[in-house]
C-alpha cells in the first residue's frame, strides 16, 4: 500500500509539472519579451525615474542589481534592529546585531539560513515587512539575472541585455505576486492558518498548558517555495502542520517549488527560438532529479543501522504524516533547488542519505535550481560541455550560433569555481585558525567526529549556494558561524552574478554565426549525456575529498 500511495504520489508531481511547463514557460516568455507596461508598472517608474524603454549594458545591469540588493541589506538590517519599537512585535526585543547581519544577508541572497527559531524571535511586523517582502524580490532579482543570460544568446550585436528595473517589476507584479495570492488561498483551503492571533494559551488534556502560536502563514509560505526561498515561519519549518498540514498539501509545496525552474528552459526555448534547446536543458535537469531522488530514497527505506532495520526503515526526524516518500521527494525538491526548506530533519538521515541533500547542493542547485539560478548555472555548464566537445573534436565551440572564445570560457570556468571556493575556504578556517576551531568544536558541534564534520560541511555548502537548508544539529548562532556564513552566502550569490551577467554581455555583442555540418548539435541525446556528465563530475572532482572524510566515512563506518 505504501509503494502504491508513493508511485501515486510521484505521478501526481510529474502529471503537474507536466501541465504547468508549457503554459508557464510561455507566460515568461511573454512577461520578459513585451513591450508594453501596465499602468500600474508606469506609475512605478515615474516614481523611481527609469525609462522603461531604455536598456542596459551588463555592467549597467550589474550595478542596479548590487545597488538594490545593498539598500535590501540595509533595510532589513534596520527592521529587525528597530523590531521591539514596530508594531506587531508581539513584546519581542530587538534581534542583535550578528544575527540580524546573518539574516539581512541572508533573505536579500535567497538563501534564507535561519540560524533562530522564527515563531519566538520575531514578531509580524518583521516577518512580513522584512523577510516577505526579500521572498519576493530576491526571487525576482534571479529570474532577472537568468533573463538577462538568455538575451546574450539570442541577440545579436547589442551591447545591450535588457532593463534590469523592468525585469524585476514584471518579475514580482506579473508572476510572483498574483501566483503567491492563489497559492495561498490554496493553503488556506488545505489548513495552513492565516492570522494575527499572537500566542495563545490553551490548557492541555494533562491540565497543563501550552501557549499556540498563530500568524499570517501561508501568505509566508505560499512565496517561500514559488520563490525557492526556504525561511519557515515556524522553527519546524514545513514539518510544522501550521505550514503543512497534509500529505496533499506536502504534494503542493514540492509542486510550487518545482514549478518556475522546471519552466524557465520553456521559456529559454522560446526566448532564443528554438524550442529543442529548451527540452533539452529539461532533459538533463529531469535526470539528474530521478537519479538524486531515487538515491535518497533508498537509502532512507533500507536504512543503515540495527535500529533502522529492525524497524524497517529510517523514521527518526520523519513526520508520519509523510512517510519515507513524501519526506524524500522533498528533501530532494528543496535541495536540488535553491528553496532549503525541509519537512523531516536531514542531519537524522542515514549517513548516506545525508550525503546525498549535500550532493544536489554541490551540483549547483541545477536540477532544476532556484528560480533564475538554477537555468543560469545548467547553462553556465552547458557552455563549459560545449567547450569540452570541442576539444576532442578540434572544432572552435559554438552554442546556439554564438563562439565560445577564451573570454567566454575563462566566465564560465571561474562560475564553477566560486562557490567550491568559498565553501572549502570556510571549512578550512573554521577548523584550521585555534581561536575559531575550539569556538566551533566546542559551542556549534554537537556531534563530535566525522559527523561534526559533516554539519560544518553541510552549512557551508548550504549557505554558498543559497540554500537555507541545515543539518540541524549544529548551533551556528555564534559570532564565528554569523559572520563567516553571512559572507558565504554574499559571495555566493553575487560572484557568480557579475560573471554571469559578464557573459551575457560578452555573448550579446556577438553576430550569430549560422549552423554548418561541423557544429555540434546541442538538442540530442548525445549532449546531455554530456551535459549530464560534465555536471555530475565537475562535482565530483571538487568535493570528493571532503566528501569522504565526512558523510561519506561515517556511512562506511
Amino acid at each position: 500500500m505504501d509503494t502504491f500511495l508513493a508511485i501515486l504520489q510521484v505521478a501526481s508531481l510529474v502529471l503537474l509539472l507536466v501541465l504547468i511547463h508549457r503554459p508557464l514557460g510561455d507566460y515568461m516568455a511573454m512577461i520578459y519579451t513585451g513591450k508594453r507596461d501596465l499602468r500600474v508598472e508606469r506609475g512605478f517608474y515615474r516614481v523611481i525615474g527609469v525609462d522603461s524603454q531604455s536598456e542596459q549594458t551588463w555592467r549597467a545591469y550589474l550595478r542596479s542589481v548590487l545597488a538594490f540588493s545593498l539598500v535590501g541589506v540595509l533595510i532589513l538590517y534596520a527592521i529587525q534592529r528597530l523590531q521591539a519599537v514596530l508594531p506587531q512585535s508581539l513584546g519581542m526585543p530587538a534581534i542583535p546585531e550578528g544575527l540580524s547581519f546573518n539574516t539581512a544577508i541572508s533573505f536579500v541572497t535567497n538563501t534564507n539560513w535561519q540560524s533562530y527559531s522564527p515563531d519566538v524571535t520575531m514578531g509580524y511586523s518583521v516577518q512580513l515587512a522584512g523577510l516577505a517582502v526579500q521572498n519576493f524580490v530576491s526571487a525576482a532579482v534571479g529570474i532577472a539575472v537568468a533573463i538577462a543570460l538568455v538575451r546574450g544568446f539570442a541577440r545579436r550585436r547589442e551591447g545591450t541585455i535588457g532593463n534590469f528595473w523592468v525585469d524585476l517589476t514584471r518579475g514580482i507584479l506579473r508572476l510572483l505576486l498574483p501566483f503567491a495570492i492563489l497559492t495561498a488561498i490554496v493553503l488556506i483551503a488545505g489548513g495552513v492558518i492565516q492570522n494575527f492571533n499572537g500566542f495563545t494559551d490553551v490548557t492541555t488534556l494533562t491540565g497543563g498548558t501550552q501557549s499556540i502560536p498563530g500568524g499570517p502563514v501561508a501568505s509566508q509560505e505560499a512565496i517561500k517555495m514559488l520563490g525557492t526561498n526556504g525561511g519557515g515561519f515556524f522553527n519546524a519549518n514545513s514539518s510544522h502542520p501550521f505550514e503543512n498540514p497534509t500529505a496533499w498539501t506536502n504534494l503542493i509545496e514540492i509542486v510550487l517549488m518545482l514549478a518556475i525552474p522546471f519552466s524557465l528552459p520553456r521559456t529559454f526555448g522560446r526566448m532564443v527560438g528554438d524550442n529543442r534547446q529548451g527540452y533539452a536543458i529539461l532533459a538533463v535537469m529531469s535526470t539528474i532529479f530521478v537519479v538524486s531522488f531515487t538515491a535518497l530514497t533508498l537509502f532512507e527505506s533500507s536504512g543503515a543501522g540495527s535500529a533502522a532495520q529492525a524497524a524497517g526503515s529510517a523514521m527518526e526526524g520523519k513526520e508520519d504524516r509523510f512517510g519515507i516518500f513524501g519526506s524524500t521527494l522533498f528533501a530532494t525538491t528543496s535541495t536540488l533547488t535553491s528553496t532549503g526548506a525541509v519537512n523531516s530533519m536531514h542531519d537524522s538521515f542515514t549517513a548516506l542519505g545525508g550525503m546525498m541533500p549535500m550532493l544536489n547542493m554541490m551540483l549547483g542547485e541545477v536540477a532544476p535550481g532556484g528560480v533564475g539560478s538554477g537555468l543560469y548555472g545548467m547553462l553556465i555548464l552547458a557552455v563549459i560541455a560545449v567547450f569540452i566537445a570541442g576539444l576532442l573534436v578540434g572544432r572552435t565551440p559554438e552554442y546556439l550560433g554564438k563562439k565560445l572564445g577564451p573570454r567566454e570560457i575563462k566566465l564560465a570556468s571561474l562560475y564553477i569555481l566560486v562557490t567550491p571556493t568559498i565553501v572549502l575556504l570556510g571549512i578550512a578556517a573554521s577548523f584550521a585558525i585555534p581561536g575559531i576551531r575550539d569556538d566551533v568544536t566546542t559551542t556549534s558541534i554537537w556531534n563530535p567526529g566525522v559527523h561534526g564534520l559533516s554539519e560544518v560541511l553541510y552549512a557551508f555548502t548550504s549557505a554558498a549556494n543559497n540554500n537555507g537548508s541545515a543539518f540541524a544539529g549544529i548551533t551556528a548562532n555564534t559570532p564565528w558561524l554569523n559572520t563567516a556564513l553571512g559572507v558565504a552566502m554574499l559571495l555566493g550569490r553575487f560572484l557568480p552574478i557579475v560573471l554571469v551577467l559578464a557573459l551575457a554581455g560578452s555573448l550579446a555583442a556577438q553576430d550569430k554565426i549560422p549552423a554548418t555540418a561541423g557544429t555540434l548539435p546541442t538538442h540530442r541525446p548525445q549532449f546531455i549525456g554530456l551535459l549530464v556528465g560534465v555536471t555530475v563530475i565537475i562535482t565530483a572532482l571538487t568535493y570528493f575529498p571532503v566528501i569522504t572524510l565526512g558523510p561519506l566515512a561515517e556511512g562506511l563506518q
